[in-house]
């Protein structure tokens, strides 16, 4: 994977080069926003920030709009970029311009007819909101603001469910994050109500991380000590983990499966 972005950075710096030869405008904006993308998934937070702005600043200077969804999309990644150099401040503002943004411009919408706006343009500025919320609850759980993370956890959850239907593989997976951040909150039941259809779901339409929704599963159930059931969930995660090769799963569930016997042991 490290070997083919560092092929596509070298492609995508000859293609910017030709484009601003040609002074190809769309050329140059497509080009900026890709490199900025492979920067970004290289973790390049410094230089994935830059290319972004450039990409921004070539749209908004012809006859983009600040709420088109290209833009709101590269602001989206702008927050993120933020929120892992643990610049505050700027994630706040960034996830908030983003769903407010997103907000007014879908109830804009809402009453345009087909010819106008087509409902699958409707539907993927939905999305683009579903996907903002979903970040900015992942930040929130990290810098320990559950009350918050939960509320756009369940507008994020609530968009995917409509947009796409509950057994989707986002719908699955949002309903796994929520049950998450209600555990914290030690809301036990309301969690493993969540978890337990995050689960039901994920085995129906063969989830790709089906092991980590049993892993969050068996973790709800351990707060819950139902030691017992815990441990055969946790058993399954684990046989599909080592199945699927993902050693981080594996390794975090064995650690799991340690706390368990602790905490077994010491109910006893």
């Amino acid at each position: 994977m490290k070997g083919e972005l560092g092929e596509a950075e070298k492609l995508l710096h000859e293609a910017l080069r030709l484009s601003h030869q040609s002074e190809n405008r769309k050329a140059i904006i497509y080009t900026y926003s890709m490199m900025a993308n492979v920067a970004f998934m290289q973790g390049q937070l410094d230089n994935a920030e830059k290319l972004y702005k450039a990409s921004m600043s070539y749209l908004l200077a012809g006859d983009t709009k600040e709420d088109d969804n290209a833009i709101l999309e590269m602001s989206l990644k702008l927050a993120s970029i933020y929120a892992a150099q643990k610049q505050h401040k700027l994630a706040l503002a960034g996830y908030e311009f983003c769903i407010l943004t997103l907000e007014e411009k879908i109830a804009k919408q809402k009453d345009l007819p087909e010819d106008v706006l087509p409902a699958e343009e409707k539907a993927n500025t939905r999305l683009l909101l579903g996907m903002s919320l979903d970040s900015y609850a992942r930040y929130l759980l990290n810098i320990n603001q559950l009350s918050a993370a939960q509320k756009m956890y369940e507008k994020a959850l609530q968009i995917s469910k409509d947009v796409q239907g509950e057994t989707h593989a986002q719908t699955v997976v949002l309903m796994s994050d929520l049950a998450t951040v209600l555990d914290a909150q030690g809301h036990h039941d309301e969690a493993y109500s969540y978890v337990k259809r995050a689960a039901e779901l994920a085995k129906e339409t063969q989830h790709p991380e089906e092991h980590m929704v049993l892993n969050n599963l068996a973790a709800i159930l351990m707060h819950k000590e139902d030691f017992l059931q815990a441990k055969q969930v946790y058993k399954e995660a684990l046989k599909q983990a080592q199945q699927k090769g993902d050693v981080a799963s594996v390794q975090h569930i064995q650690e799991e499966l340690a706390e368990l016997a602790k905490r077994r042991k010491g109910s006893k």
